[in-house]
């Protein structure tokens, strides 16, 4: 299985204000991961946070995680798994501190799922059409 890592500009520039030292870690961080992932995919799940979204997925399963750097630093990223190329895409958003996660995981969130959370919004305006 191989394992493709791309970025957004987000977390290029979050990239570009961190120190020497914090880059070098999350370069670490995500190979590590990636190499885990590549050998342990049912442990590997399991060093990803899931937080709860703001948007009803209408029963979709969210691909977004966190992953941990250190203390004060978490990794906003999607694990997609494409069975037909045989590989796992991690898409890294962004790179945040620990204070700043909340707000911006949903903000990807929304984002992400807009598509999703509108065609819930028609979906539940029709059925108040038909039930009047």
């Amino acid at each position: 299985m191989d394992i493709l890592i791309e970025s957004t500009k987000g977390f290029e520039k979050d990239l570009d204000r961190l120190s020497h030292d914090e880059k070098a870690v999350v370069a670490e961080t995500i190979n590590a991961y990636a190499d885990f992932f590549s050998t342990q995919k049912a442990n590997a799940f399991r060093k990803l946070h899931r937080l709860t979204l703001d948007v009803d997925l209408n029963g979709y399963e969210s691909s977004l995680y966190t992953l941990r750097v250190s203390k004060g630093l978490r990794i906003i990223l999607s694990v997609d798994e494409d069975p037909i190329f045989d590989q796992v895409i991690f898409t890294l958003f962004r790179v945040v501190s620990l204070a700043d996660i909340a707000m911006t995981y949903q903000a990807i969130a929304k984002s992400l799922y807009q598509e999703i959370a509108h065609q819930e919004i028609v979906r539940h305006s029709q059925e108040t059409i038909q039930a009047s």
